[in-house]
């Protein structure tokens, strides 16, 4: 048994993130239950700023700075990835090879599957190669299907049918694929997310197996997957890992005076409003939330990046503080996990979609792009923990729709059930990352078969 130890804490796996928040966020929670099991693990980030981090005891993390040869560092434009992947191609072998020279070879790597290239660099070098999907495995099921070209686009039929999925409507659809000529560049990264689905040594999907289940048997009628979250923060979920309190990795900095705030206020009393680190508002559709916030006369803690400010209509901060408080930022597992918090008006990114299911918060659904159409459909429709609020001809939620679904939610009959489904499904995600889970034994096995596979090397 002793040996055993020793083999698997000589493992060592070097997790590379791709360098946005919400990719940051899941691979860095991975990369410390990986540590946990027993693994040395490596956190790789290769960043265009500053990364303000929280000293983790379980893993090492170390970052590579790169410059974009763009004057927009956006992750969204195609020389981003261009620059990125040179980066990555520059400098990895280098660093692996140092961690052999230092006496800790690198037995394995997960990579983030939107740099689905690192598994060529792995195989160049020796080296097995794992394959980390952010997203859900519903959208990553839309991609694979455009990928075999069995989903044609433009799309344009008004709903579409596949296999282990719900029927959706065109515009539940990732906005990559009904509006391709849009970023075009992100849809064929997108895309080469499954260039080597069957060649890679493993596959995880940061979901768990019931909150997807007919999409997860569907793809794993295609090949082994494994289903690992919610990576999420040890304390709010499966309290498994000591101290594990936050990401511990973050491009902004959070304001924390919210939470005093929040402790004045009764339970279930706050609407929570953010829209997570990239996506942005239009200001005509920041001027209508702010003033259905106010026009809904309830609490409300409304996250606004610095970069977005200026959008905010003249005097509303000044006009709503007794009710409201607006932040730059904060940590937002911290107030979901509040208890004055009773609703969150989200723009459902996959990331605070799983915060908000795992921590039993109602939702709000204001998708903007990417992913987030479909993450909407199945908060509203399919897990029932939300509602979608309804655009007008303009393509915008109206102050009155933004006031008429917090009452839903927060005083309304469908409110009680939303609530009780998200209580449900708090406690179904809590089971799987517990010892002994679904996404646990997931882990598990993913640590066996790579010591087995690094013993026999």
């Amino acid at each position: 048994m002793a040996d055993n130890q020793e083999i698997v804490s000589k493992t060592h796996v070097l997790v590379v993130s791709f360098p946005a928040q919400g990719h940051i966020n899941p691979l860095i929670q991975f990369a410390k239950r990986l540590a946990f099991k027993g693994l040395k693990v490596t956190l790789l980030v290769f960043i265009t700023n500053e990364l303000h981090q929280i000293p983790s005891s379980s893993i090492r993390v170390e970052t590579i700075s790169f410059t974009p040869q763009t004057d927009n560092s956006n992750c969204i434009h195609g020389s981003f990835f261009k620059n990125l992947q040179d980066s990555v191609s520059a400098n990895l072998p280098e660093f692996i090879a140092k961690q052999t020279k230092d006496g800790s070879p690198v037995s394995c790597i997960v990579y983030d599957s939107a740099m689905s290239w690192v598994l060529d660099i792995a195989r160049e070098l020796g080296v097995a190669g794992a394959s980390f999907f952010t997203q859900s495995i519903a959208v990553c099921a839309i991609y694979y299907h455009l990928n075999e070209g069995k989903l044609k686009i433009p799309v344009e039929q008004p709903s579409v049918s596949l296999p282990g999925l719900p029927e959706l409507d065109t515009y539940e659809l990732p906005s990559f694929v009904y509006n391709t000529k849009d970023y075009p560049q992100v849809l064929s990264v997108l895309y080469s997310q499954f260039s080597n689905f069957r060649e890679v040594d493993w596959i995880f999907f940061n979901t768990f197996n019931i909150l997807e289940e007919e999409a997860m048997n569907w793809m794993r009628s295609l090949r082994e997957i494994k289903a690992i979250g919610p990576t999420i923060p040890s304390v709010y979920i499966g309290k498994q890992l000591e101290d594990d309190k936050d990401y511990g990795c973050n491009l902004l900095k959070s304001n924390n005076d919210c939470i005093g705030w929040l402790n004045s206020k009764e339970t279930g009393s706050v609407v929570f409003v953010s829209f997570g680190s990239a996506a942005a508002l239009g200001e005509e559709q920041m001027t209508e939330l702010a003033w259905g916030l106010k026009r809904s006369n309830t609490y409300f803690l409304w996250v606004v990046r610095e970069t977005e400010e200026k959008k905010l209509p003249s005097n509303f901060v000044e006009e709503t503080s007794e009710k409201g408080l607006v932040v730059q930022w904060c940590l937002q597992l911290e107030v979901l996990a509040h208890k004055a918090v009773g609703c969150f008006i989200t723009h459902c990114g996959w990331n605070s979609t799983l915060e908000g299911l795992s921590l039993g918060v109602p939702m709000i659904a204001m998708p903007q792009w990417t992913d987030q159409s479909t993450n909407a459909k199945f908060i509203a429709d399919v897990w029932k923990v939300g509602v979608r609020a309804k655009v007008d001809e303009k393509g915008l939620v109206s102050k009155e729709e933004v006031e008429l679904c917090i009452k839903e939610i927060i005083v309304g009959e469908k409110g009680n059930e939303i609530r009780k489904n998200s209580d449900k499904w708090k406690k179904l995600a809590e089971e799987a990352v517990d010892t002994g889970g679904s996404s646990d034994k997931s882990i598990d096995e993913f640590v066996k078969e790579l010591v087995n596979k690094s013993s026999q090397s």
